[in-house]
This record gives structure tokens, C-alpha cells and sequence, in this order.
């Protein structure tokens, strides 16, 4: 987490860019800069860099590090070679979602790369269970300073830091230097674009970001963001899954791994995987009428309620409002029109596939 004094400089330079502030899921982070489509459209068809306060970085270390971790998540970290990622969850005893998260192997420890809103949840769900292991977290000397992204950001990266590291597949990560200063720069997206988020010194934001957008990358904030994600079909924690929520239901098989044996949960993970018992589903949706539904807003067939709305936007790419819902089992065919209902406002819907949009770069 980033000092007081670090994150008044982070303001400081974004603010200067243009940046309107808010508040996303208690994280103080870049609403907008002026006009969100046109930011939108920089990662759509351009490059756009994006607060990467968004994320939170803890740090596990410890002789038995590798098999605690192995019996806390979803995905199999036991052979994560040094230098690669893999895309994982944490869930309860249940098989509920915790948190997901971004694992990366160094050589001394695992970095945790998780939404910032549910770190703290996180570290207090995994210390739980410690109990002879030799494993500690500890705050990460390196802060979240940037997230670049877009169609055309392989490209800049390549013209900028070179090729070894335009061409690193999602979850690859190395050091690098850039004008004196030491980073780690890890593959990853939040858009469905290739994406790579930079973790150094606070001190270091500043220049990167001047250079970034030297280059030609635009500043993005959070309403372009929430638009792009949903695009790409990407939940965010604590709203499209939270601790209601069973992995199986949450649509994020590329978390979880069926072959690598015990961990917290995978008992109920792997009875739902083998009978098909769950009776709802996280599925897309497209609006035919109306408004977009708000989070929250419920669905309904005929006069049953089936389901629940739990992130919309407009889409641009679309020309329509699209977003997520839980569907139940007798409502969640591709094609099936619903009937979403809030406060005294209607939309009719139509379930779909996601992605909504081809994009490059999936979870993971």
C-alpha cells in the first residue's frame, strides 16, 4: 500500500494529466479524464494507461511456501517455474469465492497480485490457516505504478522496452531498468487487450508515465474501464463474485486447476465439476429494450424470478448496454429473453455468450 506522501504524488501526476477522482470499491483511483469513450476507444484502437493503485501486492516467503500456497488456491503453483504467473482463486471450505488473483514465482517467494479492495480479505483468509508452515506475507517494497494496455500496445512496448518484452505471454514477468530505476513488469490484462502492469518505487511513477505517454498512450480511468472489462467478459470481485458465490458459478474454469490434487475447498469444487450441480450461472447479457438494468436489478420469466444483474454498461463497440448476471438453470440458454426489473424501471434482455468483443488476451 502505498505511503500518504506516495500516493499525494500519484494524484499529483495523474491530476495533471486531467484526472477527475472517485472512489471504486473503497480504492481512490482516476473516474475519468475528460470523456470516457474517447478513453475507451485509446485501448480499443490505440494504447491507454490505466492507475494501477487498482491492484495490491503482498509477498510470500518461507521454506514451505510452495506447498501452503498449493493447498490454498485453485490453480497448481507447485511447478510455476521462476518468471511465470498463473491466474488463480482463494475460496472458503464451501468452494466460495474469496478473492481471485495473479500468482508470480521469483526465486525467493511468490508475489500475490490481487484486487485491492479484497487484499486485506485475502491476507486474512490465507493467515488463517497457517500454522507450523514456514511462510510469511509481507508488505511488497514494490508499488503497483502502471498499467499499459491496448490494440496497439505491443507495439510501443516493443519500440520502448524491446521485444523480450512486447512478446511475453500473459503472466510472464521480469526486471528490467529503465533510466537507472529497477522494475518488474509482469503480462497481464484488465481490457481483453495485451496489457503489462509495472511494480517499482513510488518515485518511478512519475517518469513512466511521462514516457508512456510521450510515446502516445492515453490516461484511462474507471468508467472506460468497467465498459472495456465487461467487453472482454472479465468479473471483477465483489461485485460479479464474491463470497455468495461458488467458483462454479463465477465462470473463471482458467482459475482452477482438476489435476493437482488437495486444497482448501477442492473437495466441493470437484464434486460440482464432476455431477453439474450448480443451478445458477454467471452469464452475459445483452439489453433489446430499455435502460441499462442497474446492479442489483432482478430478473425474471414470465412471473419466476431467475436471475440477478450485477454489473451493465453502454457499450460503444455494441451500441447497446450489455453486463453480467446469475441465471438460473432454467433461464440461462444462450438466446433466452428475461425481463429485468428495478426500482419502477423495466429492460428486456437477451442471455449471451462473453467475451462480447474478439479481444486477444483472455483471464489467463
Amino acid at each position: 500500500m502505498l505511503a500518504a506522501n506516495d500516493a499525494a504524488l500519484v494524484d499529483k501526476t495523474l491530476a495533471a494529466l486531467g484526472a477527475e477522482f472517485g472512489t471504486v470499491d473503497g480504492v481512490h483511483t482516476p473516474l475519468h479524464y475528460g470523456n470516457w469513450r474517447e478513453e475507451w476507444s485509446a485501448v480499443r484502437e490505440g494504447v491507454g494507461l490505466l492507475d494501477a493503485r487498482l491492484r495490491r501486492l503482498w509477498v510470500l516467503v518461507g521454506s514451505d511456501r510452495i506447498s501452503f500456497l498449493q493447498g490454498m488456491v485453485t490453480a497448481d503453483v507447485s511447478r510455476l517455474p521462476v518468471g511465470r504467473g498463473t491466474y488463480a482463486a482463494a475460496v472458503t471450505v464451501q468452494g466460495r469465492v474469496v478473492s481471485d488473483l495473479r500468482v508470480y514465482a521469483l526465486n525467493d517467494g511468490f508475489w500475490l497480485d490481487v484486487p485491492a479492495s479484497h487484499a486485506e480479505r485475502l491476507r486474512e483468509h490465507l493467515e488463517r490457516y497457517i500454522v507450523a508452515d514456514d511462510v510469511e506475507f509481507r508488505e511488497a517494497e514494490s508499488a503497483p505504478l502502471m498499467i499499459l494496455e491496448g490494440r496497439l500496445a505491443p507495439t510501443l512496448v516493443a519500440d520502448w522496452l524491446g521485444n523480450s518484452v512486447s512478446r511475453m505471454p500473459w503472466g510472464a514477468h521480469e526486471e528490467l531498468w529503465i533510466d537507472g530505476h529497477r522494475l518488474r513488469v509482469c503480462a497481464v490484462t484488465h481490457t481483453g487487450e495485451q496489457g503489462w502492469i509495472f511494480w517499482g518505487r513510488p518515485q518511478t511513477l512519475q517518469l513512466l508515465w511521462q514516457q508512456a505517454t510521450q510515446r502516445g498512450a492515453k490516461p484511462v480511468g474507471w468508467l472506460a474501464l468497467d465498459v472495456l472489462r465487461i467487453e472482454a467478459g472479465l468479473p471483477l470481485v465483489g461485485r460479479d463474485m464474491d463470497e455468495s458465490t461458488l467458483i462454479a458459478e463465477a465462470e473463471i474454469e482458467q482459475a482452477i486447476s482438476y489435476g493437482k490434487g488437495c486444497y482448501l475447498g477442492q473437495e466441493v469444487v470437484e464434486r460440482i465439476a464432476a455431477r453439474g450441480q450448480v443451478q445458477r450461472r454467471r452469464r452475459g447479457f445483452v439489453c433489446r429494450e430499455g435502460a441499462p438494468p442497474q446492479p442489483g436489478a432482478k430478473l425474471f420469466s414470465d412471473k419466476r424470478e431467475v436471475g440477478l444483474v450485477t454489473s451493465a454498461v453502454w457499450s460503444p463497440a455494441l451500441q447497446r448496454a450489455i453486463g453480467f448476471a446469475y441465471v438460473r438453470r432454467e433461464a440461462w440458454e444462450f438466446g433466452t429473453v428475461l425481463e429485468a426489473r428495478w426500482q419502477q424501471t423495466k429492460a428486456v434482455i437477451e442471455v449471451a455468450r462473453f467475451p462480447f468483443l474478439q479481444v486477444p488476451v483472455g483471464l489467463g
